[in-house]
């Protein structure tokens, strides 16, 4: 059964950054994708960042592009989502979630693991 385990959350200051990590297991192949999505309240879950495991290809959402990196360790199943120059509406519940190719669409088939708290102060 695939699990992932999302953290790293908590409080940032405008400007600041934050790292998300995801530890995922339970794969039965080492072709799947990787994908970070995000929900503020009272707002429809969004596709933020995907990265594919078997060549590391990423993908990013236009929202975060050039703001957040996403990478992996591959040896440990760890995917990290690293948040640089944090704005107010960067702050949701953030999920990793696996699926069998990357694409940044909530409705596509995503096994979604539970969600990280980001609160971003102004």
């Amino acid at each position: 059964e695939v699990q992932l385990q999302a953290s790293g959350g908590g409080l940032a200051q405008a400007g600041g950054s934050l790292r998300l990590s995801c530890a995922a297991s339970g794969f039965t192949s080492d072709d799947y994708a990787i994908g970070w999505f995000r929900q503020a309240p009272g707002k429809e879950r969004e596709g933020v960042s995907c990265i594919s495991s078997s060549d590391g290809s990423t993908y990013y959402s236009d929202s975060v592009k050039g703001q957040f990196t996403i990478s992996r360790d591959k040896g440990k199943r760890m995917v990290y989502l690293q948040m640089s120059s944090l704005k107010s509406e960067d702050a949701a519940v953030y999920y990793c979630a696996a699926g069998g190719k990357c694409e940044l669409s909530p409705s596509a088939p995503w096994h979604w693991g539970q969600g990280t708290l980001v609160t971003v102060s102004s």
